[in-house]
């Protein structure tokens, strides 16, 4: 799934178009050990994977954002066994969202292409130095077809500065990363990146507007997207390429009359309460889909919303598209027909 990013990758440092080294690993265990390894010297690193590549990458997340580097990684969001399916949901990165890395979700291969840019941006600056996943859904967006605005390497070198990291492993300067962790300071760190990820909401807004003004694309504040909200009574919660069906089941619904709106999250991690409360305001229900479930509860969307809105708002989960199940505007319709039913979790098919 995620083969044919770091092909392309290897063609341009084989062209001399990218100079940087490839770096060939034997899992993607080692894959990102390598990436942390790279990353602790003080050099832009990146990587990509997918589904159960993801799950064996497990242990090292918390590695990288424990020693707070900023890697930044392409998921290519597919399925995980059993039984064996190799597509598209989210329950791949969504099972890693306590790992410590922000997660950014895009809706379109230009989303995708800008936020990879963006991304490095937001995990390098001083105030968040946390690892990023821009999480872009398997098949959909990763195997698409379609137009984008590529641009000029000197217009990225513009906004995206040469790299100088605060800390970086260096013989001249000896310095020690990722030391034991005692129960008397353990606490401090974990607390630390908590800090970072509350510093990153407003990183990610301003970077956000640094890359509108430059290159005239911006998707909403960088963190969420509110689509014909302004006099919404309903809403519809949901991350990644099905915004794309939900804006077409949102314009196809307002003809007829309904006053339904979408909120498209474009970050998860950091989660933004604050954000969501304010687009939330003069809704009266609120649809959340969820490309994921967490046994035993509900979607993990609709877990973290739960516990920002409480009571407030009449919110029905909606688990839909496990395995690369089609999601289609009549779905959305109907979906949108059950919000303040008795029933608040329904598995769509």
């Amino acid at each position: 799934m995620e083969t044919h990013i770091v092909e392309k990758l290897a063609s341009f440092i084989n062209d001399g178009i990218l100079d940087s080294e490839m770096i060939h690993m034997e899992s993607e265990h080692s894959a990102l050990s390598a990436a942390l390894g790279a990353s602790a010297t003080g050099v832009r690193t990146f990587s990509a994977t997918a589904s159960q590549g993801l799950a064996l990458m497990h242990e090292i997340l918390f590695v990288v954002s424990g020693m707070r580097l900023p890697v930044v990684m392409s998921i290519a969001n597919r399925s995980l066994s059993a039984p064996i399916n190799i597509w598209n949901d989210h329950q791949d990165s969504i099972s890693a969202r306590d790992s410590g890395w922000m997660q950014f979700y895009a809706e379109s291969s230009q989303e995708a292409l800008d936020t990879m840019i963006i991304a490095y941006k937001i995990a390098e600056n001083k105030d968040v130095l946390l690892p990023a996943m821009v999480c872009i859904d398997g098949f959909t967006l990763s195997h698409v077809y379609e137009p984008v605005d590529i641009p000029e390497q000197k217009s990225v070198d513009r906004f995206l500065s040469p790299y100088k990291p605060v800390y970086k492993l260096d013989p001249e300067k000896p310095l020690t990363m990722g030391p034991v962790g005692f129960p008397d300071s353990f606490m401090y760190f974990k607390h630390a990146q908590q800090k970072a990820m509350e510093s990153a909401l407003q990183v990610i807004k301003k970077v956000n507007t640094e890359f509108k003004q430059q290159f005239g694309r911006d998707y909403g504040d960088g963190i969420l997207e509110g689509y014909k909200m302004n006099d919404a009574k309903q809403a519809v919660v949901c991350m990644g390429s099905v915004c794309g069906t939900v804006r077409v089941a949102v314009d196809k619904m307002r003809k007829d009359g309904k006053k339904v709106g979408m909120i498209k999250l474009k970050t998860y991690r950091p989660f933004p309460k604050k954000r969501l409360v304010e687009v939330s305001k003069g809704l009266k229900g609120m649809a959340v889909l969820d490309k994921n479930i967490s046994f035993g509860n509900y979607g993990a969307l609709f877990t973290d919303l739960k516990a920002v809105l409480s009571d407030k708002i009449k919110m029905n989960n909606f688990i839909i598209g496990l395995g690369g199940r089609d999601i289609t505007v009549k779905h959305v319709e109907e979906v949108v027909g059950k919000i303040g039913s008795k029933k608040d979790i329904e598995w769509v098919y």
